[in-house]
């Protein structure tokens, strides 16, 4: 089956070098993982730290829920690639890497940092890209239609928007479904996963999106209660749409950019700007710790 390369956490060789043709690889990883660090350090102490420490709220459940936002992503792309490939723990992490990869520099560097880690322990060399291909796209796929679920549940709400917002909004849904006609039309020739694989990872995809839409909102409530939910729930329709954005690096700080011309009346930039510096210092605090808990290991 294609895909189902089992991935070993260790080389069974240590002392030899990577083979020629896999050492690229491993460089494309160390670059990003660099590029990863500089990239975090600079969007976070350049928006202000004494600002960012001041908004941080107290209430205990308001943490347990992010942490749980945070981890959702990368959690639900290791039960993927567990089924697919049988990764090993240790590729929960490089998953980690992945989503910080793609919010600190552009869309789908995680999926190329992901790809070199991958290609580096996959005996098969075309299997990785092929599976790390259709998981991005069911991903994108699944969003998509999350994103249009949650435009479609926000409509009674969308009367608060000015014309020109709820147009865009409209417009938003447009490019959603033109986006995700042309991948469903030539499915057959876009995918290499079998049939029953590509439904495992699109129904995890949803249940993982279900689940951090209603994370995000439960972390928006817990920060600012007093706005009603029907507003969380447009904003989440509308951070999944800059979501769906390539190319476009940290999008939690574009999102809140557009909130804070949204609603600066209302109070709402204030939790939207929180999580997103909470999630850049959760970054900050992994990239540092990898290195570390590979230091600890080596000295075993």
């Amino acid at each position: 089956m294609i895909g189902r390369e089992k991935l070993s956490g260790e080389s069974p060789v240590p002392p030899e070098p990577p083979p020629p043709r896999r050492r690229w690889a491993q460089i494309a990883g160390i670059v990003l993982t660099l590029a990863m660090v500089v990239g975090v350090g600079f969007q976070l102490f350049g928006q202000g730290w004494g600002n960012f420490a001041r908004s941080v709220p107290s209430d205990p459940w308001f943490y347990l829920a992010f942490v749980a936002l945070y981890f959702a992503l990368p959690l639900g792309d290791y039960v993927i690639f567990r089924r697919l490939w049988d990764i090993p723990l240790e590729g929960l992490g490089a998953l980690i890497k992945k989503r910080i990869a793609n919010e600190v520099l552009f869309g789908y560097s995680g999926e190329a940092y992901f790809y070199a880690w991958a290609k580096d322990r996959a005996r098969n060399v075309a299997a990785p890209f092929g599976a790390v291909k259709d998981v991005s796209i069911l991903s994108a796929l699944a969003g998509n239609a999350v994103t249009l679920a949650l435009i479609g549940l926000s409509l009674p709400f969308a009367a608060h928007l000015g014309a020109a917002q709820a147009q865009g909004l409209g417009l938003s849904a447009l490019f959603v479904v033109a986006i995700s006609v042309p991948f469903l039309l030539f499915r057959r020739r876009v995918f290499s996963l079998p049939g029953a694989e590509l439904r495992y990872v699109f129904w995890v995809h949803i249940a993982r999106l279900v689940a951090s839409t209603v994370l995000l909102a439960l972390v928006w409530a817990l920060a600012l209660p007093q706005v009603p939910l029907g507003a969380w729930l447009l904003l989440s329709a509308v951070r999944m749409i800059v979501g769906r954005l390539p190319f476009v690096p940290n999008k939690d700080l574009l999102f809140a950019n557009f909130v804070g011309l949204l609603g600066a009346g209302q109070g709402l930039p204030m939790p939207v700007a929180l999580i997103a510096g909470l999630t850049l210092v959760v970054h900050v605090l992994l990239l540092g710790a990898f290195p570390l808990a590979a230091l600890f290991r080596s000295r075993r």
